[in-house]
Order: C-alpha cells, then sequence, then structure tokens
C-alpha cells in the first residue's frame, strides 16, 4: 500500500518522492484509490499551518500565506489546469479540435489568466471567512473532495488521449473499487464537518462539491466527449473552492 501512496503523493503534490523504479500500468490504478488519501494528508497539514498563522497573524495576511502554501504544496499544477482548460473554452469557440490544440498549448492566454485570478480570489476569501470562524474541519475536507473526485472522473468517463496517463489508470483500476473509495471520503467529509459545524454545513460542502464535480463531468462530455489531464486537474480546482464557498456560506 505504501508504493501507490507514494506515486499519488508524486503525482499529486510537489513533495519530492523518489522510487526505485518506474510505476507500471497496475501501480498507477493501485495509486488512483489513493488520491483521497494524499488530499486528507494535504488537508491535514493546511489545517496545522493555518493554526499556526492564525496564532500569529491577522485574518487576512493569514489566510494569503496559507494560500501560497496550499498552491506551492500541490505545485500548481492543477491550476495549471484551470487555464488550459479556460483558453481551450474561450477559444476553442465550440471547435472541439480547435479547443483540444490549444490546451495543449504551454502558454496561458487572457482567459486562462483570468480564470486564475478568480479561483484565487475566491478560495482567499472562503479563507479568510473560515480562519476568522474556526473552522478547520473545511480545510481538511476540501482538498479531500477535490482528490476524490478525481478517480470518479477517471473511471466513468472516456480519456480524450488514448494513451495518456489518466487513459492507463482508468483501463487498469477497478471502476468500483473507485467509487467506493471515493464515496467513503465523501462519508468522512460529511462526518468531519458535520461534528464540528453542524449538519446544514456538512450537507452543503459535499452537497455542493458533489453537485459541481457532476455538473462539471457534464459539461465536459457536452464540449469534447470526454476528459483529460487539464480538465481533470481543474476538476480538482473546481470541487476544492466549491467546498470552501459552500461551508462559507453555511457560516452566515
Amino acid at each position: 500500500m505504501l508504493r501507490p501512496f507514494l506515486i499519488a503523493v508524486q503525482f499529486l503534490t510537489s513533495v519530492p518522492v523518489r522510487l526505485p523504479e518506474v510505476p507500471g500500468p497496475a501501480d498507477q490504478a493501485r495509486a488512483l484509490l489513493c488520491y483521497p488519501l494524499v488530499g486528507m494528508a494535504m488537508g491535514l497539514t493546511l489545517a496545522l499551518v493555518g493554526l499556526a498563522l492564525d496564532a500569529a497573524l491577522p485574518p487576512m495576511p493569514a489566510a494569503a500565506l496559507l494560500l501560497a502554501v496550499w498552491v506551492a504544496a500541490s505545485g500548481a499544477l492543477h491550476l495549471d489546469g484551470v487555464a488550459d482548460t479556460a483558453d481551450g473554452w474561450l477559444g476553442g469557440g465550440g471547435d472541439r479540435a480547435r479547443a483540444l490544440r490549444i490546451m495543449r498549448d504551454p502558454h496561458t492566454g487572457a482567459a486562462g489568466a483570468v480564470a486564475l485570478v478568480v479561483l484565487l480570489l475566491a478560495k482567499f476569501s472562503a479563507l479568510v471567512g473560515l480562519l476568522v470562524a474556526d473552522a478547520w474541519a473545511v480545510l481538511i475536507v476540501a482538498p479531500l473532495l477535490g482528490r476524490a473526485a478525481m478517480p470518479v472522473l477517471l473511471v466513468t468517463t472516456p480519456y480524450l488521449n488514448a494513451r495518456g496517463l489518466g487513459a492507463v489508470m482508468a483501463r487498469h483500476a477497478s471502476r468500483r473499487e473507485a467509487l467506493l473509495v471515493s464515496a467513503g471520503a465523501a462519508v468522512l467529509a460529511l462526518l468531519a464537518v458535520g461534528v464540528t459545524m453542524g449538519a446544514l454545513a456538512a450537507l452543503l460542502t459535499v452537497g455542493v462539491s458533489s453537485v459541481a464535480a457532476l455538473a462539471w463531468r457534464q459539461g465536459l462530455m457536452r464540449w469534447l466527449g470526454g476528459t483529460s489531464g487539464d480538465t481533470a486537474g481543474a476538476l480538482l480546482e473546481l470541487v476544492e473552492v466549491a467546498a470552501l464557498l459552500a461551508a462559507s456560506a453555511a457560516l452566515n
């Protein structure tokens, strides 16, 4: 179990992990089941960092630094997916092939830059309110839910690049196990938020995140007919920000 977890850490974070050999398809598939566990580990780390920053700084600078740590921990990998997806959506003009070409371009366009600014502002503003309310459980479950959504997307949605890593994972992963692991993560999130913030906050946080993930998948099927690494990364970020904003709404 340790090897799949380390592969997932290597793929989802900026933590320097060195493996003795290149992971094979079966290893990658097993690593997919560890994505929620990596999310929970990241969430626990963020909560601890948030506690330390909250004790030393006012809410706004604490939230800004916490967001910087969050971005650094993931290596901005999934933010890149957000930017590429936004550029492809705007520049593609409804043309699937053109959108995919734009998404493969390493340069970030205006749509991608705006999408990143909006996303980061949304996360920052939500973090300020959550720090003020001492809603530490949300910092744990947002990364958990984001990384629990990815296995569901990959095992239920055609992968646009048949030779891509996501396609390899989906072909060798057990759909049943992936869905069960992700469902377990959702239940854990419900319990964590419910115990600390109440049932309404728990239902909003997990419910809104789940609806956002399902809507994203449906939108991808209509737009591209499947998913890619960029759109999977964008899903993770979308679910995270949905969880943060939903929990913030529950505080009012």
